[in-house]
């Protein structure tokens, strides 16, 4: 039951130190129990603590190339079957059309992510990354989730570290943090039996890192799963992060409820701020958690600053995958509104770069 966190917890929850590592059950009574005011305190402190009042966005643009998916995950109302009506798959002229739109910008990243789509061939996937190498040379390209880089060594018959290699040098510098969901074998069995395993996605991650390539991390929350398989997710990212460091930024995903086989309502606002705030207080060991506005909305995601969350995300020009599944934020936004949102939380915005280096200019 919520609030009711015993004498000792909530003193321990007060005096928490500035990185003090905490273990699962302590995080778990916390989550479930501790005041939303005490948790999100405590989150704020750590928050900081590392990053003073600084809130950070990046001038980036998001590149769903194909919707067409082999998968059927039981939460996603964006991917479509071959010749489903809704599907489609960018050409590299289209893709490159859409890149040249937005060339007077100066934007600092591309995000590359998109379905498992039978139809199209490995060389596809580096020659995306070329042709984004070309138009934005300056632009840090953050491309294709583990889920991804698996499924094109399955279809070529490559290990994973020569996927990573070849894409490596065909651009891709950063993996996003998708295709995590729940790492839970039994929720996973439910949510996307198709999918690779949480054991492959935490290998694909650790190689990465291992070979030089920072990645971010997520959890899709706010479903069919308990505060139990939340923290035990956060604990299996923590022991990555310790053996094989290479995370950048964590981004808690929260489940949208529209347009897909789940009936899960997603998230309150109280728990999506618990779950910003835990992340917050039990990942010592990654410097960032997202406050992702696209799926969020506006107004949770500039709580979430004061939850312990750090970063805002950035313009992202037009997000497909959320919006899909009835997320009603905006599908993109301009620097100046990012600014502006950012400004009336009473945090200063900080303009980045995927790496979180500070861009002034």
């Amino acid at each position: 039951m919520k609030n009711m966190l015993p004498p000792t917890s909530a003193q321990r929850l007060a005096s928490l130190k500035p990185g003090e590592r905490i273990d699962p059950e302590f995080a778990l009574e916390i989550a479930q129990c501790a005041p939303i005011h005490s948790l999100g305190e405590a989150a704020l402190r750590q928050r900081r603590a590392r990053h003073s009042d600084k809130a950070y966005y990046v001038y980036n643009q998001h590149l769903n190339y194909t919707n067409i998916c082999r998968n059927q995950c039981r939460f996603c109302a964006y991917s479509k079957r071959q010749g489903e009506a809704g599907g489609y798959t960018y050409s590299l002229d289209q893709a490159r059309q859409l890149l040249l739109a937005r060339i007077d910008y100066p934007i600092r990243e591309i995000h590359i992510v998109g379905g498992l789509n039978p139809d199209l061939p490995y060389a596809y996937y580096l020659d995306l990354l070329s042709l984004c190498r070309e138009i934005r040379p300056q632009a840090i390209i953050k491309a294709f989730t583990a889920v991804e880089v698996a499924y094109f060594a399955d279809l070529t018959g490559r290990n994973e570290a020569t996927v990573l290699e070849e894409m490596r040098e065909s651009g891709l510098q950063v993996l996003p943090g998708g295709g995590a969901e729940v790492f839970s074998p039994a929720m996973r069995a439910q949510l996307c039996p198709e999918k690779i395993s949480a054991k492959r996605w935490l290998y694909i991650h650790g190689l990465a890192h291992d070979m030089g390539i920072q990645t971010n991390c997520t959890v899709l929350f706010g479903h069919i799963e308990t505060w139990e398989d939340r923290i035990h997710h956060l604990e299996q990212l923590r022991q990555l992060q310790d053996e094989h460091p290479g995370f950048i930024c964590f981004i808690p995903l929260a489940y949208q409820p529209l347009n897909n086989a789940l009936s899960a309502p997603g998230p309150t606002g109280e728990e999506y701020l618990r779950m910003i705030a835990i992340s917050r207080l039990f990942l010592d060991n990654i410097a960032h958690i997202k406050a992702y506005w696209a799926f969020a909305g506006i107004k949770a995601a500039q709580m979430a600053l004061w939850a312990g969350a750090d970063d805002f995300d950035g313009t992202i020009v037009e997000e497909k995958i959320g919006h899909a599944a009835g997320a009603d934020s905006p599908r993109g936004l301009t620097i100046t509104e990012l600014f502006q949102i950012i400004e009336a939380t009473g945090f200063i915005p900080v303009q980045r770069d995927t790496y979180f280096n500070e861009i002034h200019s």
